[in-house]
């Protein structure tokens, strides 16, 4: 497993390390102290997961996450003193995979990024490697993960790829908040405003606003429709 740390203070840099190297003795850690720096390293390198701080010295984190999402679907954690809802939301709209509170416990660190990778790692079907559904222009390769849409390929993250998957496996029927976060997130610490969140950005990427194919039932879920 590989990790990168964007972080610039040595001590934290440690102490994730640390919590790292006790459950995974082999984990290969990089470290970045400032946002440019974690740009050229994800450009350059592959990584199973990166751990994000917003506060860096020279660029806002959020804008380094937008840079690391135009060109990457890396998992990313963000991990800061940042502990607003609004922050949180904020992460999640621009493509974190996760959002943990500093100070934060080392058993919640290690217990994320597990159940990051362990999403992030979902087995092909087995004898289905060139499987895809098809729903008019919307297209699921369930192999590769790649989604396309009008011909154009849709830049998903492993979470919204999930997300929508669940919707379209169930198209036509209204799938609840409930079944969504067991089916997407296997029950981690992810709630309701967190799906609204990934919501929002699965119908931002699929140009769907007004809403025609991913349709909120007030107060039962959500429902996916064709797009013909």
């Amino acid at each position: 497993m590989r990790v990168l740390i964007v972080e610039d203070s040595p001590e934290i840099v440690e102490a994730v390390s640390l919590c790292l190297q006790l459950r995974w003795p082999g984990v290969d850690i990089s470290s970045a102290d400032d946002g440019a720096k974690g740009i050229r390293i994800v450009e350059s390198e592959s990584f199973d997961v990166v751990i994000l701080d917003i506060n860096l010295p020279d660029i806002d984190g959020f804008k380094v996450l937008d840079r690391i999402r135009s060109f990457s679907h890396v998992p990313v954690i963000i991990v800061s003193v940042r502990r607003s809802e609004k922050d949180r939301t904020k992460g999640l709209e621009r493509g974190a995979d996760d959002y943990i509170v500093k100070p934060f416990s080392p058993v919640d660190l290690v217990a994320r990024v597990n159940a990051l990778l362990r999403r992030s790692r979902m087995p092909k079907p087995a004898g289905q490697e060139d499987l895809t559904i098809v729903h008019g222009n919307l297209v699921l390769n369930l192999a590769s993960h790649e989604v396309r849409y009008q011909d154009e390929v849709v830049n998903l993250t492993p979470a919204e790829w999930r997300l929508l998957y669940v919707l379209i496996k169930n198209a036509g029927r209204t799938v609840s908040s409930e079944q969504i976060l067991h089916q997407v997130w296997s029950g981690e610490n992810v709630g309701s405003e967190s799906l609204r969140t990934y919501i929002r950005r699965l119908r931002n990427k699929l140009k769907d606003d007004p809403p025609r194919m991913i349709l909120t039932d007030r107060g039962k879920g959500y429902r996916f429709v064709s797009p013909g």
